[in-house]
């Protein structure tokens, strides 16, 4: 199997170690991350989901008509949008860019921040919310005529719609979660399961759980893991520069709050802080210290070494069946250039060695 590589822009310039920079809505910074990533090799850029910023929508839309070779990925959650429209402007973005689109569904691991949207469902409601709200999209994309749909979350009357997508037979569907009400939904609507880079051990296990969920329904699912790599000339020089990087998260936290306001409650963010548990280094080379300095709250493992050292980290998870990288860096714009010239094309050059 091939590998693939996917980035991630935000609508300005932050990270851990960054302040938010510029106005809310930076078109000039959205657009030139775009171009950096389309530039950089990348496959795929992830454009994510927060309850208090700007829509990725249209996010997307403004990086997608500034590039013309690399695609999205558009993270979305359940419950706020019909499946009816969400279906329609899903397959309407994806005509907008030729085909470039997948999308991230999210059912939410927070209660606070569901709630800032309105949503009050406890955790397992959410995902089976999530999965009937697929079972609408999916059959809104592919029914050539119109359906009724009564069921616990949604109804619909001569439910159709005229776009379809471009990609047969559907948009690429990822998902994650790590809970069992998550596994069950991903093992009948994943196209490609995405992790959080945890240990080799952990990986292994989440990628056979996840099979066996598909196998109940005759499908294979693909899998992604995210990764923050950290890489310098030397392997001691990398470690320095991950030293650094997390005074500088540190710093900013001490300056301005946690980066992630409400505490993590999902079952991936608690798994992650059994990482954390391990030590700071793990596998030799997954470095946890910004992962237990944000409490287990999004991807935020890193892989660290010189660039050599980095790709067999991730030609260990490809191994495991990792087809798909999720990389990004704590300097967003030059991390992604220097992902495009030293780690990308190094680990395309030894997946291709390891398939031949």
């Amino acid at each position: 199997m091939s590998v693939q590589f996917i980035g991630m822009i935000g609508h300005r310039l932050s990270s851990e170690i960054f302040a938010p920079q510029g106005p809310i809505f930076d078109k000039a910074y959205i657009t030139q991350s775009a171009r950096i990533h389309e530039q950089a090799g990348f496959d795929r850029i992830l454009v994510g989901y927060w309850s208090d910023q700007p829509d990725g929508f249209l996010v997307t839309a403004l990086a997608g008509q500034a590039t013309s070779r690399i695609h999205f990925l558009l993270a979305h959650r359940p419950g706020f949008v019909a499946p009816t429209l969400a279906a329609r402007k899903l397959a309407t973005l994806e005509h907008l860019l030729d085909g470039r689109l997948a999308v991230h569904v999210i059912s939410g691991g927070n209660d606070v921040e569901q709630r800032k949207d309105g949503d009050y469902l406890e955790h397992d409601q959410r995902y089976a919310r999530t999965d009937e709200f697929l079972d609408v999209v999916r059959k809104v994309w592919t029914s050539e005529a119109p359906f009724d749909h009564a069921g616990t979350h949604y109804q619909a009357q001569n439910a159709f719609s005229a776009i379809k997508p471009l990609q047969q037979p559907h948009l690429p569907i990822y998902f994650g979660g790590s809970s069992p009400a998550a596994l069950a939904v991903a093992g009948k609507h994943a196209d490609v399961f995405a992790l959080w880079g945890e240990s080799l051990e952990q990986t292994a296990e989440t990628i056979a759980a996840v099979r066996q969920q598909a196998a109940q329904h005759g499908r294979e699912v693909q899998f992604s893991v995210s990764f923050r790599p950290i890489i310098a000339a030397t392997e001691e020089a990398a470690w320095a520069k991950a030293e650094t990087i997390l005074g500088q998260a540190r710093q900013r936290i001490e300056q301005a709050g946690p980066v992630i306001a409400n505490k993590p409650q999902s079952v991936g963010a608690q798994r992650l802080l059994e990482t954390v548990a391990k030590g700071d280094r793990v596998d030799e080379r997954l470095w946890t210290g910004i992962a237990g300095l944000v409490g287990g709250g999004h991807n935020s493992t890193a892989l660290v070494g010189t660039p050599e050292q980095v790709a067999d980290a991730l030609l260990a998870y490809y191994e495991l069946g990792v087809s798909t990288f999720l990389i990004r860096g704590f300097d967003p714009l030059s991390d992604a250039e220097e992902y495009g010239r030293e780690l990308i094309p190094l680990t395309r050059a030894k997946v291709a060695a390891r398939n031949a």
